[in-house]
């Protein structure tokens, strides 16, 4: 267990990251700004090699495109190495404890990143590693899908507070870590989503609990037509996340009123953006439409999970 002291953003080495509420809001405003200077840095054809030397672990419980080559090429350009370590392929899959994974990779790698289903299986891990844990993804949270987003979002909008984020769909992992991240940084987010697909009670209290200091509002709505007027942002996700096959067909009928198309993107600002954490289906929660559209800045959002992710392994295994 990691028992270091961070005073701020710059003191963040050997941290984990596994949810975006174990960052301040300072810190979590430092890495957008790292991120964006890396960003710019690399467009110029500036190489940054803080990690010469390092090395990432990479461990899979859930297949993926996003987490695995952004995190690769990431670790690649900032000079270190990333090794892919599929949990079915290790010990982990003949029975080997949690914590014994943790201490062995902590003998052998830098940083490891867990793209898992459970969040407690994540929290045990990093609670037995002495290397920083960096969640690539949960049925929980999603934070570094969320650091892309944010920094996004700055990007296109100059700024994060007072920005309204309207979230249409299931309440899931990305709609946890958005709630969070809204209310850190100032954003007023609304949540529409049908019935008992509403996202975790515990989460929306601190979501709320956090906003009344920044500054933010967070509402919660069945009506995805209340939740996007006058929104600048609008984002959904797919209505059945891996593992969830066999709902596919009742959350289809649970979510026929929660399309993001044309007539509800024109109920949102005229220069609303549309966003999508991928991968989509187009024609069950967007329409083709508004995927390819003009607002839609799902490419360049997908584009800054490597920028984020570089500046977050920057400070958490470098010298930032």
């Amino acid at each position: 267990m990691k028992t270091e002291t961070y005073l701020t953003g710059h003191h963040l080495k050997g941290k984990d990251f596994l949810k975006l509420g174990d960052f301040t809001e300072t810190e979590l405003f430092y890495l957008l700004q790292l991120a964006q200077q890396m960003k710019k840095h690399y467009k110029s054809g500036k190489q940054e090699q803080p990690l010469k030397g390092k090395t990432l672990g990479m461990l899979f419980e859930k297949a993926s495109t996003r987490t695995r080559v952004s995190f690769e090429a990431g670790i690649f350009q900032l000079g270190g190495t990333g090794i892919f370590l599929n949990a079915d392929h290790m010990q982990l899959g003949r029975g080997e404890t949690t914590a014994d994974t943790a201490k062995v990779l902590s003998g052998y790698v830098d940083a490891v990143m867990i793209r898992s289903f459970s969040q407690n299986v994540l929290e045990e891990f990093a609670e037995n590693a002495m290397i920083p844990v960096i969640n690539g993804l949960t049925d929980m949270y999603h934070p570094c899908q969320v650091l892309a987003d944010l920094l996004t979002i700055q990007e296109i909008k100059g700024g994060l507070q007072g920005v309204k984020v309207a979230y249409v769909g299931d309440g899931n992992n990305m709609a946890h870590s958005l709630l969070i991240g809204a209310a850190m940084t100032g954003m007023h987010i609304s949540i529409a989503a049908p019935g008992h697909y509403q996202p975790n009670s515990s989460i929306v209290k601190e979501a709320q609990q956090i906003a009344s200091h920044s500054g933010s509002s967070v509402e919660m709505t069945p009506d995805p037509h209340a939740a996007v007027r006058k929104a600048d942002v609008i984002y959904t996700d797919v209505w059945a996340s891996m593992g969830q096959e066999a709902e596919q067909s009742a959350r289809i009928q649970a979510f026929s009123g929660f399309q993001v198309n044309a007539e509800l993107l024109s109920l949102a600002n005229p220069d609303a953006i549309f966003m999508h954490c991928l991968p989509a289906h187009r024609g069950e929660e967007v329409t083709a439409d508004v995927m390819d559209g003009s607002q839609s800045v799902v490419f360049q959002q997908a584009e800054n999970r490597l920028h984020a992710q570089k500046a977050l392994m920057t400070v958490l295994m470098g010298q930032k």
